[in-house]
């Protein structure tokens, strides 16, 4: 199943931006609060910038790595969980040009990306979205949500994963920190995707 979702920033929305910056590349504009939505209908501010991308199956997981992941996935909107990182990501063509096959040995035999990500279920859930082939600026937008109390886990699995041979393929990453604060919001509190 597969679902597009918009994220859109600009002066309203249930998430307070605290920092946008370019780990690599050039980062995005500054803008003070995101919006997730499902349709594409714009909303009646104009936002700072829009990404979308569509959520849906792993490309390069096994069975058994799903199944392993579906056990110790945490969902997304836990009550507890009021931090979170949008993380747009495009990779060098490089990584493109290569077959399936070569992609997964570099991002599981070789970076190991799925075990260092379970390292940190279920404090930290996580949701991919695909957006190269919607013609995008980035290729990957991946959407993190945890509590608190785990942000310095978050920061050490983020960390853990920018040490890989596979982030030898990333052009471009940006890492926008938010909080959940309705309360301030311009709109009606809607709920976490």
């Amino acid at each position: 199943m597969t679902s597009l979702d918009y994220f859109r920033s600009g002066p309203s929305g249930p998430w307070r931006i605290v920092s946008i910056d370019g780990f690599r590349g050039e980062a995005l504009p500054r803008a003070e609060r995101l919006d997730i939505a499902a349709e594409a209908a714009q909303p009646a501010e104009a936002p700072c910038w829009t990404l979308k991308g569509v959520a849906g199956h792993a490309r390069y997981a096994t069975r058994r790595e799903l199944d392993m992941l579906g056990a110790t996935q945490a969902s997304l909107g836990r009550r507890e969980a009021t931090c979170a990182a949008l993380i747009p990501i495009r990779k060098s063509q490089a990584w493109w040009n290569l077959a399936q096959d070569e992609r997964r040995v570099i991002f599981e035999e070789t970076s190991h990306h799925t075990a260092i990500g379970t390292a940190y279920l279920p404090a930290v859930a996580r949701r991919l979205y695909h957006c190269r082939d919607l013609g995008e600026p980035f290729d990957f937008l991946t959407w993190f949500e945890f509590a608190p109390e785990h942000a310095a886990a978050f920061d050490a699995l983020v960390a853990a994963l920018r040490a890989t041979p596979e982030w030898g393929y990333v052009e471009r990453e940006v890492d926008i920190r938010l909080v959940w604060d309705p309360a301030a919001s311009h709109q009606a509190a809607s709920p976490k995707s």
